[in-house]
């Protein structure tokens, strides 16, 4: 349980330095891009020497993290084509559903067997997340593939962090986030290059800035599936959720949000979700 505290508050800081980046960062690409060049040093550096680790299972870590990398950036690509044609709701919205993804898959392929109650929460926790979003005239339907694309794919890249949990080298645990994000990193770079991206120095320390919690992130939710083997079905919703209520704590305390009955009544659920997924 641990672990999963600690990517819930790495997720945390995460957004909460993606909102204060917007005053000092111009060009997102480029930021994006230094980001995953901080994540690939950190993940480089406790990888250790060599970087092509010796063992079993060196090909399904290179696969496995190089697939997850395309993902990471995929991501924010279709995020952000999703918010220039429906606005921010239902992007958002799709984003933070695609943790069902994971969920099912867990009972589904991995053939967990959640108690009433944690399937009870998994269903609370979901209609909590479209209960949070505030309506807007922008959130058209019209768009329902882009953000069902956006929605499995965000899935499908938290779904990988199971997927070399249970058939992964642990071993090797560090290695494959390293492919992770230097994948990353390369597409954004040449994306960066093919849009011809400024470059300034906010964009680079606000990137490199947000690179330490977003790879302790992802190595904390990696760790938290690996103690808690059995419990997937937990930890993704519980992560999803977690980090949702925590960064609304951040927004009231620091910077003075206001919460409207809406979502007083969406954090009630996902506490309400978050008891019974404990339970």
């Amino acid at each position: 349980m641990l672990y999963l505290l600690l990517a819930i508050l790495s997720s945390t800081a995460v957004a909460v330095l993606m909102r204060l980046s917007g005053r000092f960062s111009k060009n997102g690409m480029t930021m994006l891009a230094s980001n995953y060049a901080m994540c690939t040093i950190a993940a480089g550096v406790l990888a250790g020497w060599p970087l092509i680790p010796a063992g079993e299972g060196l090909s399904f870590t290179v696969l496995s993290g190089v697939f997850s990398g395309v993902l990471y950036l995929l991501g924010f690509v279709l995020l952000r084509w999703n918010m220039g044609r429906s606005g921010v709701v239902l992007p958002a919205t799709f984003q933070k559903l695609g943790v069902m993804l994971p969920t099912i898959a867990a009972i589904t392929v991995f053939r967990e067997s959640p108690r009433w109650t944690q399937l009870v929460g998994i269903a609370i926790a979901a209609a909590a997340i479209v209960v949070m979003q505030e309506r807007s005239e922008k959130a058209e339907r019209r768009n329902l593939l882009g953000l069902i694309a956006l929605m499995v794919v965000c899935g499908s890249c938290d779904l990988m962090a199971k997927v070399f949990e249970y058939w992964g080298n642990p071993a090797q645990n560090d290695h494959y986030l390293l492919y992770t994000f230097l994948t990353a990193f390369v597409l954004c770079v040449a994306l960066c290059i093919g849009q011809k991206q400024g470059i300034t120095r906010g964009d680079v320390l606000c990137g490199l800035a947000i690179g330490v919690p977003n790879y302790l992130s992802a190595r904390f939710l990696l760790l938290a599936l690996a103690a808690m083997p059995d419990l997937a079905v937990v930890v993704y919703p519980t992560f999803s959720v977690g980090t949702i209520i925590a960064v609304t704590l951040v927004g009231v305390l620091a910077f003075r949000e206001k919460l409207n009955g809406r979502k007083l009544i969406a954090l009630g659920m996902i506490l309400g979700a978050l008891a019974l997924l404990n339970v």
